[in-house]
């Protein structure tokens, strides 16, 4: 049914000042707010943005949950521009995680039952395999060098 409709409009449009759609979505931000006021003044300037359809702010968790037609770098924009400090949420429950306490993941300011996310963050560009690993210990050139010993 949306593709007729697109082709429809197309057609009596000319192609000219068609903007494609937003995709419903759900955006998560960390906002450092202290008080009411920082939670009224993040919340008013989210709800009057276009293409939002709720707002909801743990301020003990510093998270901001907005649903709607949004894209999430204007979204951060705008909590920006209240002059508070944005971003994308980093955390995801540990549950979720191979090795959550990890060095990589582990992080003492993750609110209860979350570690940071480790696909955010970038591995270096040499993975070593774990077979790799294993087959360094030993030297083919010193056969009684051991490094396990």
């Amino acid at each position: 049914m949306g593709g007729a409709l697109d082709f429809l409009t197309s057609l009596l449009g000319g192609g000219h000042g068609y903007k494609k759609r937003k995709q419903f979505q759900t955006v998560e931000l960390r906002v450092r707010m202290d008080c009411e006021g920082c939670e009224l003044k993040v919340r008013n300037a989210l709800s009057t943005m276009k293409g939002v359809r709720s707002v909801d702010i743990n301020r003990k968790q510093y998270k901001v949950t907005v649903t709607g037609y949004v894209e999430p770098h204007k979204v951060v924009k705008r909590v920006q521009s209240t002059g508070k400090k944005a971003e994308i949420w980093p955390y995801v429950p540990y549950n979720v995680v191979a090795r959550p306490y990890a060095a990589q993941t582990y992080d003492k300011k993750a609110p209860a039952g979350y570690v940071r996310n480790v696909e955010a963050i970038r591995v270096s560009s040499q993975v070593v395999k774990p077979e790799e690993q294993l087959a360094a210990l030993f030297s083919d050139d010193n056969p009684n060098a051991c490094s396990i010993m």
